[in-house]
């Protein structure tokens, strides 16, 4: 029997990184990734490790590719598949997830992805035998409760400011119940954002809702003969509130080496900032780096509900998804993430990491960019294809 780590979800941002540290480190990876319309499983993962070859002008072995989605049964793989994984997969690392915030029922999206799908990769490893999980979770499974959050609690009665916390919280709960795995790696990231080194990312949810606001801003408005652009909006907060941010390179590298050393298993690791970024040193960075001038901090009670300028109403309807987390957020324990990877600090998140940020984000089109060259990309495949039959 071989020794395969089996990962879902490697093309979604984390696993990208997950796939790239893993097999750096010379882990034997298999892969379940689904086909699209457009692109077969094979060629999403070759796209995934093509990249990574390129970036680090080395090449890279190529993981076992399982098609299958983890929204059906059995993680929709063929026979052989699964036989293939009872052979040759001791665990899993299941990485894939939805961030969808609301969903109209639990057959859909978020808790078709991240409470079914779940169910599903436990269900296909009592099947064939995997004792070993590694799962991602989310730091806010802790929901609404404020203080300190420590990494050996979890059930408190909490509620939810949303389904993605809710479902996540529950996938989390059906992973800690299984009986039949004999060790469970639990692992908390908090608000996951693009490499802290290069800004790279391939999702734009969360902070990136104010970066684009900012940047829109710049396109729909004119600058002033200093070449900046007013925006006339009173923040309903104080400027103190705190913003749990990680970078996803630091996320990646904290799982891989936990995943590395069995010492390591069987715990709970938030991996969390030690040092949260401030809402006013996040609206300094923006304002610096988009050139913009006008926003102040007015304090959550000093806002009426009525008589808001344009500014202030575009901007409160652009990021109302996010606002339940604009009040002060938990502070996170990190004692076992500390302790595992004393080595590996998370990166700070300061002015120059967030310009790398919005840097790649400008120049990313908002992940626009990156759709066509996928789409150039795929009629050339499709070009050479024909031209060899």
């Amino acid at each position: 029997m071989s020794n395969h780590l089996l990962l879902t979800g490697c093309t979604g941002l984390l696993g990208q990184y997950l796939l790239r540290d893993l097999l750096l480190e010379g882990v034997s990876l298999a892969v379940v990734i689904r086909s699209r319309k457009e692109e077969s499983a094979a060629e999403r993962l070759e796209q995934v490790v093509s990249y990574w070859e390129s970036e680090l002008c080395r090449s890279l072995p190529r993981p076992i590719c399982l098609e299958g989605d983890i929204s059906v049964a059995g993680l929709g793989l063929s026979a052989s598949d699964r036989s293939w994984a009872g052979r040759n997969c001791s665990s899993v690392l299941h990485n894939a997830a939805s961030l969808a915030f609301v969903g109209s029922d639990r057959a859909r999206e978020p808790w078709l992805s991240n409470l079914t799908g779940s169910a599903n990769v436990l269900d296909l490893c009592e099947a064939v035998g995997i004792g070993e999980m590694h799962y991602i979770s989310t730091a806010y499974v802790c929901g609404m409760r404020t203080g300190l959050i420590r990494e050996d609690e979890f059930e408190r009665g909490q509620s939810f400011r949303n389904d993605y916390e809710h479902c996540k919280f529950e996938a989390e709960k059906l992973v800690r119940s299984s009986r039949f795995l004999d060790h469970v790696t639990v692992y908390r990231p908090a608000i996951i954002i693009g490499d802290s080194n290069t800004g790279y990312t391939t999702t734009y949810h969360g902070l990136y809702a104010y970066l684009y606001f900012c940047w829109l801003l710049t396109q729909l408005q004119a600058r002033d003969a200093d070449g900046r652009v007013q925006a006339d909006i009173r923040l309903n907060l104080t400027g103190d509130e705190y913003r749990n941010l990680v970078p996803v390179d630091w996320v990646s590298a904290v799982t891989a080496h936990i995943y590395l050393h069995p010492e390591l298993h069987g715990r709970t690791y938030q991996l969390t900032p030690l040092q949260p970024v401030t809402a006013r040193e996040l609206c300094t960075a923006l304002t610096h780096s988009f050139n913009l001038y006008g926003p102040v901090f007015v304090g959550p009670d000093a806002l009426p509900d009525c008589g808001l300028n344009d500014h202030e109403k575009m901007f409160y309807e652009f990021v109302a998804q996010y606002q339940p987390y604009w009040k002060e957020e938990p502070r996170f324990d990190s004692a076992n993430t500390r302790s595992a990877a004393p080595h590996l600090a998370c990166p700070q998140i300061d002015p120059a990491c967030l310009a790398r940020l919005i840097d790649f984000a400008v120049r990313d089109q908002w992940g626009k960019r990156r759709k066509k060259r996928k789409r150039v990309a795929n009629q050339n495949s499709e070009l050479n294809a024909s031209q060899i039959s």
